[in-house]
């Protein structure tokens, strides 16, 4: 295991704390903390302190040099796969993940869900823990016989080096949407920030685009394959949706090939070419690929179905205004009922979306029950009032109690109707301040289908 650390509160005794400055935060002043924790020797940029220190230019540069030098190896011998975009990531990388260890390819996988290997070992703070978290988790799948690694590439993770010095055998390109552009600035920033993990494959690396995104141009290789719709290397020809999946008919390298498969939406089909590319380089014959790809299913959190008398009730992550048209337009086809729709806005985030979802809601939904979502430090009457900005229909009502919202929405179904929760898919935490509230959006409508039993009997 790794005993170098940049987070004073993960050190154990006889470990070394490196002092990393960042835009909104020096490790200079957790030092004393990383001592009293057990750190036998602090690298640092200035100071004098009661253990070994050893006192460098640019604590930044010799961390990356220190872990590539010493860890890089380990990576040399593994398959890394690297996927960044807006939308799609997660359910890509567990699409792959899975299909991987179906095939008895041992794969690990590292991202907004969690740290997985044969199952979910543990939480992350972030889809991109810091550098020396991500060597970790890395060789620590290495030293569990794990040879593979799908990992998400969040831009906040690029931008600010959690991946610094990892080396990639593949770069995938999802697609480029609104979201982050509190950080970010501009849609071009926010491009170049994604574009890094294509400067991060190996010499041999291989980069994966959507053609069919108008970003696409960011994202180029030495080596690099297409997909989407338009003309490319992994071309959809087209395809039908039902209740129960959708049939896919791509074009590989030329050759055609359908596919069936549970996962519905267009957007999914690209989620899942971004695996059939994978096998499909990785030498695995189309008839294995065919088989592996019509048994997967979503990852936690994302399209998580409930079935409620002749209703569903849906729970998914979309929190960015493409994410959540794409996935409302796809249910409005599986059903003649009605769909409602409960989500809220992620407070200290990109105020100029929440009006845009809001109208796509709206829009696109029966009725929409507007409730919180993560407040952090922003005034949720703030939040509320960005989402009805010029808001054109009347169609929502507000709750911001989001156990209470879920129960209202679950009122609403009579038949055949379809329930959209959005926003927090897999999550187990609203954080509101200081705060972490326990809440998970499936376990309360549980909780909730489980007193409407009780009471219907």
């Amino acid at each position: 295991m790794i005993n170098i650390k940049s987070d004073s509160r993960k050190i154990k005794p006889g470990d070394t704390f490196i002092a990393i400055k960042c835009e909104v935060n020096d490790g200079h002043k957790y030092i004393e903390q990383a001592i009293q924790n057990g750190a036998s020797k602090i690298i640092a940029e200035h100071g004098n302190y009661s253990v070994p220190t050893v006192i460098v230019e640019d604590t930044r540069n010799y961390l990356n040099n220190y872990l590539k030098e010493n860890y890089n190896k380990y990576l040399e011998e593994m398959t890394i796969i690297g996927i960044t975009g807006t939308n799609g990531k997660t359910t890509s990388a567990y699409l792959i993940y899975s299909a991987l260890n179906k095939l008895g390819i041992k794969c690990a996988y590292i991202g907004t869900i969690g740290y997985y290997l044969d199952k979910k070992i543990c939480n992350l703070p972030n889809t991109n823990p810091d550098v020396c978290d991500m060597y970790e988790l890395i060789i620590n799948a290495y030293d569990n016989g794990y040879k593979y690694v799908v990992l998400e590439a969040s831009s906040h993770g690029l931008y600010s080096g959690r991946l610094e010095g990892l080396i990639f055998d593949y770069a995938i390109f999802t697609n480029l949407t609104r979201d982050h552009l509190d950080f970010h600035k501009t849609m071009e920033n926010y491009a170049l920030a994604k574009q890094q993990l294509f400067k991060k494959l190996k010499p041999n690396g291989i980069g994966i685009t959507n053609i069919d995104d108008e970003y696409s141009k960011f994202f180029k290789s030495k080596k690099i394959l297409t997909y989407g719709i338009n003309t490319s290397d992994y071309q959809i020809l087209n395809y039908e949706t039902n209740n129960q999946g959708t049939l896919i008919n791509f074009k590989i390298k030329g050759v055609e090939f359908k596919i069936n498969s549970s996962l519905l939406g267009e957007y999914n089909i690209y989620n899942l070419l971004c695996c059939i590319i994978i096998l499909d380089n990785l030498n695995i014959s189309l008839e294995d690929i065919s088989k592996t790809v019509e048994s997967l299913s979503f990852p936690p959190g994302r399209m998580d179905m409930i079935k409620y008398k002749t209703n569903s009730i849906i729970i998914d992550y979309a929190h960015t205004p493409d994410a959540m048209e794409k996935i409302l337009e796809t249910v409005k086809k599986t059903t003649n009922g009605k769909i409602y729709t409960v989500f809220g806005c992620t407070g200290d985030r990109d105020r100029k979306k929440r009006p845009i979802m809001m109208d796509i809601a709206t829009k696109l939904s029966s009725k929409v029950i507007v409730t919180i979502d993560d407040p952090h430090n922003e005034d949720v009457n703030q939040i509320i009032g960005d989402m009805l900005k010029g808001v054109k229909r009347n169609n929502y009502e507000i709750c911001l109690d989001r156990g209470k919202a879920i129960s209202k929405g679950i009122e609403l179904l009579k038949d055949k109707d379809i329930l959209m929760i959005l926003g927090k898919g897999h999550e187990e935490i609203i954080i509101y301040k200081d705060e972490k509230i326990p809440f998970n959006d499936r376990k309360k409508v549980e909780e909730v289908l489980k007193e409407k039993e009780k009471i219907e009997i």
